[in-house]
């Protein structure tokens, strides 16, 4: 508070020096006022609560993080002034309760045209250095956001023009979220910003606080039962060999931070074979559709498996789902956890059998490997373990409408 004060004095002491006309004097004085205000919106207040073991992620220098921005993000995220027909909102197809993500194959936007991919999961997206599941042209939150705001194949939230600006600058509550994050409610009123500030409350999304978290970081060694530590072990160990492609805390290959080297991979990990492939249109054949590259086809980001048990179905195409069963959607005293394990029980055996012959397939990472099923529930467990319930009901994230 103290640093804010002498910022907000030097900044009204550097404006009362300025040489002004009298008939400037009071217009000049307006300025100066929202000028000063910026400066304290724009001074970082934002301090990482992170999860023991999570390093500090890495933030665009455009972009620093502020808590009037995050919470205006917050707003925006679940505004539908932000599609074309005022229907939906980022938050339609990633909702809090699954951690972030739908629930379903393919998202529909609003002119109920399917997405060909999978809609993924938030928890920890701050980490990642490419994002959705196979551009590696999606480096920031910032650059995603234009995608499903103004893309037109397919047309996701569907808007043509920059009238939903206009929307917000009438409604109250964004003058004054404007005015907090930025400074000047008027201007700050623009397409960048609202990308901006909605990146912001995305990698506010934290999320760290499972039941292997509590084993792993917060010395609970009571946390995972003896299935749990054992799926762990077979994890982490060299016969299935999961780690490779699911490691480092936040389960993924692909992740980056402050002071860390970024790296990220893109896999065929066998969920269909070559004449699946070539059989599809041109926007779900994976790096391929970027690259042109023959040996690209098939290959796709491997997402973090935070918070997994609420993330089916899983792939980029939904190809691993519950049978409808054990589906709580469709079958009456069915949980999520009931969903989930018969999902990831499907997973597991995808993966020891090898997966389908694929020729871009990995075949150094996806091959066979002999484990009992006792051991294959274990895994099932471990998995189910890395869901954080409290990230999914965290007043913090949820939608403020």
């Amino acid at each position: 508070m103290k640093s804010k004060f002498l910022i907000l004095c030097f900044a009204m002491s550097v404006f009362s020096h300025c040489n002004v006309l009298p008939f400037q004097k009071k217009e000049s004085n307006d300025n100066m006022l929202l000028a000063a205000i910026g400066i304290l919106a724009t001074a970082s207040d934002w301090v990482w609560d992170l999860p023991p073991g999570f390093p500090v992620p890495s933030v665009p220098s455009d972009n620093p993080m502020s808590r009037a921005k995050v919470e205006l993000g917050r707003h925006l995220f679940n505004e539908k002034i932000l599609s074309g027909d005022e229907s939906m909102s980022c938050g339609s197809c990633h909702i809090q309760s699954l951690a972030f993500a739908d629930g379903k194959d393919f998202p529909t936007g609003i002119t109920n045209v399917a997405h060909p991919r999978n809609s993924q999961h938030l928890s920890n997206v701050a980490y990642m250095p490419r994002l959705t599941w196979s551009n590696p042209r999606m480096t920031s939150l910032e650059i995603q956001a234009r995608a499903p705001m103004f893309g037109e194949s397919p047309i996701e939230l569907g808007l043509s023009s920059n009238v939903f600006l206009d929307k917000l600058r009438a409604k109250s509550i964004y003058q004054t979220l404007f005015r907090n994050a930025y400074g000047n409610a008027e201007s700050a009123v623009n397409e960048q910003n609202v990308r901006f500030a909605i990146a912001s409350f995305q990698r506010s999304l934290i999320s760290g606080n499972s039941k292997y978290d509590q084993y792993a970081f917060r010395n609970n060694k009571s946390a995972l039962n003896a299935s749990e530590i054992r799926g762990m072990n077979l994890f982490n160990g060299e016969v299935a060999e999961c780690f490779h492609c699911h490691g480092g805390f936040n389960f993924t290959d692909t992740s980056f931070h402050g002071g860390a080297k970024e790296e990220f991979f893109y896999h065929s990990n066998g969920i269909h074979d070559d004449a699946y492939y070539a059989g599809q249109s041109s926007n779900k054949r994976g790096l391929f559709d970027l690259t042109g590259i023959a040996s690209d086809t098939g290959k796709f980001r491997a997402p973090s498996l935070r918070n997994i048990g609420v993330t089916y179905p899983y792939m980029h195409d939904g190809s691993f789902m519950c049978d409808n069963a054990n589906n709580p959607n469709i079958t009456i005293g069915k949980t999520k956890t009931d969903c989930a394990r018969d999902a990831l029980t499907k997973v597991v055996d995808h993966y020891r059998s090898g997966g389908q012959n694929h020729t871009a397939k990995d075949s150094t990472l996806i091959r066979a490997f002999t484990i009992t099923n006792s051991q294959r529930d274990d895994m099932v467990n471990f998995l189910l373990a890395l869901t954080d319930e409290e990230f999914l009901t965290n007043p913090r994230f949820a939608s403020p409408f």
